[in-house]
């Protein structure tokens, strides 16, 4: 039975032709790019809402992250070129949009390899795919409630003399804001990558329970890069990462036992 659903997988690939993959891959990217351009119109709309309550919320001294880790923040931004707040518009309207259709876009890239898949790949990569979302909603949340924080309460103290007064353009903030958030909600998409790589038999449980200490001090370089502050603000960074990769470890098949010997 197992051999008869193989040869049909294998016919029913070999039915579309080199072109008509790429043909098909054409029509993804262009209905991902089509939600996303919409919706970043419907963001570009909301300037009012988006900038105030939300991408600039971190810099005023009432967010709520700074009462409860006690912060004492105090910024204000300038903008330096008469086109900045234009662009900066666009931009964040961009990447807000990709980020409101990333789901869709999930969606779009699961349909194009599907159809590649043996039926019992499909049920968990299917999974992997539903998770992925998540996780990248969880990873931009994380980022903009701890990392870009902590970040600007380190940036904004730091001095190299006092005769230096720090004056924060637009740009530069945007810049750390939105590079901050992304990459978080990029790294959250670890155990989605390490289920698939499980699953085509390239990483196994072994093999992260092996390197989990060097895991382990990789990450808190990492968070010592991301988050150049105080001990305290470094293992705040660190332990969504180090949850992370315990996740990753916990999703994870073991070798076979053919494979070992």
């Amino acid at each position: 039975m197992a051999e008869e659903e193989e040869q049909k997988h294998l016919e029913d690939a070999g039915e579309m032709s080199f072109w008509d993959h790429l043909e098909v891959l054409r029509g993804t990217w262009f209905r991902s790019l089509l939600a996303v351009s919409l919706v970043s119109v419907i963001v570009f709309c909301f300037k009012s809402f988006v900038f105030d309550d939300v991408v600039l919320a971190p810099t005023r001294s009432d967010f709520w992250v700074y009462k409860l880790l006690k912060m004492d923040l105090n910024m204000n931004l300038v903008n330096l070129e008469i086109s900045t707040q234009f662009f900066v518009h666009l931009k964040v309207a961009f990447e807000l949009g990709f980020i409101l259709a990333f789901p869709f876009v999930v969606w779009e890239i699961w349909k194009f390899i599907a159809p590649a898949l043996y039926q019992n790949e499909k049920k968990t990569i299917r999974g992997v795919f539903l998770a992925a979302s998540f996780l990248f909603y969880l990873g931009l949340y994380i980022g903009y409630v701890l990392i870009v924080p902590i970040s600007l309460n380190f940036f904004l103290g730091y001095k190299i003399s006092d005769a230096i007064v720090n004056t924060i353009s637009l740009n530069s903030y945007i810049s750390l804001f939105t590079s901050t958030v992304l990459a978080f909600g990029i790294v959250f998409e670890f155990p989605a990558v390490v289920v698939i790589l499980n699953k085509l038999g390239l990483v196994y449980k072994d093999t992260m329970n092996k390197y989990r200490k060097h895991a382990i001090v990789a990450i808190l370089c990492i968070a010592a890069i991301i988050t150049p502050a105080d001990p305290f603000s470094m293992l705040i960074a660190a332990a969504p990462l180090l949850i992370l990769y315990e996740v990753s470890v916990m999703c994870c098949k073991s070798r076979p036992a053919e494979d070992s010997e």
